[in-house]
C-alpha cells in the first residue's frame, strides 16, 4: 500500500486527473455510436470498444474517420499519461544512481556466483533506497502493444473504417505518398533524441537508439494501413511534446552543470581550508 502511495505521489494529481477525463471521453465516444459492433470473445470485446470509440468520435466530426482516429489517439495518450510520467521520473532517478551502480560494478568485478549475488543484493538495496524501479521503462510499451494490436484489428475488422477516407488517404490502405511513414519516423526521432540528451551516461546502444527506432517505425508504417500510421504520427507527435515538458534536456543540463559547479566550488573551499590549517 505504501509503495502504491509513493507511486501516486511520484506521478502527481494532474496526470491522474487527465487520465480519468480521457477514460470518460473514451466511454462517452463509444456510447455515442448508435450502430452495432459484433464481439464473440473477451479480446473481440476489447476490439469492439476501440471500434465504437473511434466511430463515436468520428460522428462528432460528421463521420470523418481520420479525425476520429486522431481524437481517439489523443484520448489514449492522456489515458496512459500517468504511466509515462512514472517512466520519466524513474528514468531520471536511474540517472542519479548511475555513479553508485558503476561503483558497485567496480566493487564486484568477479563473474563468480557469489560476487554476482552480492552485487545484485546491494543493487536491489540501492534501488529501494533511491525509490527506483528499473522495469518502469517497460510499462508504457507493455500497455501500448495490446492497444496497437486492438487498434489494428478494429480498423481491419470494420468495413466502415477500412473504407474511410481522410485527406489524401484511404484508411484501410498504405499511404501512397509515404508522408505518414516519414512523419512517424521524424517524430519518433525527435522524442528519442530529446529523451537521450538528458542522459549524461550514454553508450553505443543508447546513442544509436534515436536513429534505430525511426527506421523501424518507418518500415513498419509502410506495411500497415494508413489508419495505424496516422495513430503513430499523432501519438509520436504527442510523445515529442510530452518529452520536452517532462524531460527537457536543456533544463536538465543547466541544472546538472549548476550542481557540478556548486560541488566543484565546495571542494575548492574544502581544499583551501585544509591548506590554511596546515599553515
Amino acid at each position: 500500500m505504501k509503495r502504491f502511495e509513493n507511486i501516486l505521489k511520484s506521478i502527481g494529481p494532474m496526470p491522474l486527473v487527465m487520465s480519468a477525463v480521457a477514460l470518460v471521453l473514451i466511454i462517452v465516444s463509444g456510447l455515442s455510436y448508435e450502430g452495432q459492433v459484433a464481439s464473440h470473445s473477451f479480446w473481440s470485446a476489447i476490439v469492439a470498444v476501440f471500434t465504437r470509440a473511434i466511430l463515436g468520435a468520428s460522428s462528432w466530426f460528421g463521420n470523418n474517420y481520420g479525425m476520429g482516429i486522431i481524437l481517439f489517439t489523443i484520448f489514449i495518450r492522456f489515458l496512459i499519461l500517468p504511466l509515462m510520467v512514472y517512466q520519466v521520473r524513474s528514468m531520471m532517478k536511474m540517472q542519479v544512481v548511475q555513479p553508485a551502480l558503476k561503483a558497485l560494478q567496480a566493487k564486484y568485478p568477479g563473474k563468480d556466483t557469489e560476487s554476482r549475488q552480492l552485487m545484485m543484493a546491494e543493487q536491489q538495496a540501492l534501488y529501494k533506497n533511491a525509490g527506483v524501479n528499473p522495469f518502469a521503462s517497460m510499462l508504457p510499451l507493455i500497455v501500448q502493444m495490446p492497444i496497437l494490436i486492438a487498434l489494428y484489428q478494429s480498423i481491419w475488422n470494420s468495413p466502415v473504417l477500412r473504407s474511410g477516407k481522410f485527406l489524401w488517404l484511404e484508411l484501410g490502405s498504405n499511404d501512397p505518398y509515404y508522408i505518414l511513414p516519414v512523419l512517424a519516423a521524424l517524430f519518433t526521432f525527435a522524442s528519442s533524441w530529446l529523451s537521450m540528451q538528458s542522459n549524461p551516461d550514454q553508450n553505443g546502444i543508447t546513442k544509436a537508439m534515436p536513429y534505430l527506432f525511426p527506421v523501424i517505425i518507418f518500415f513498419s508504417a509502410l506495411a500497415v494501413p494508413s489508419a495505424l500510421s496516422l495513430y503513430w504520427v499523432v501519438g509520436n507527435a504527442f510523445q515529442t511534446v510530452q518529452t520536452f515538458f517532462l524531460q527537457n534536456p536543456f533544463k536538465i543540463r543547466r541544472e546538472r552543470e549548476a550542481a557540478e559547479a556548486l560541488e566543484k566550488e565546495k571542494q575548492r573551499k574544502i581544499k583551501k581550508a585544509r591548506r590554511g590549517k596546515r599553515k
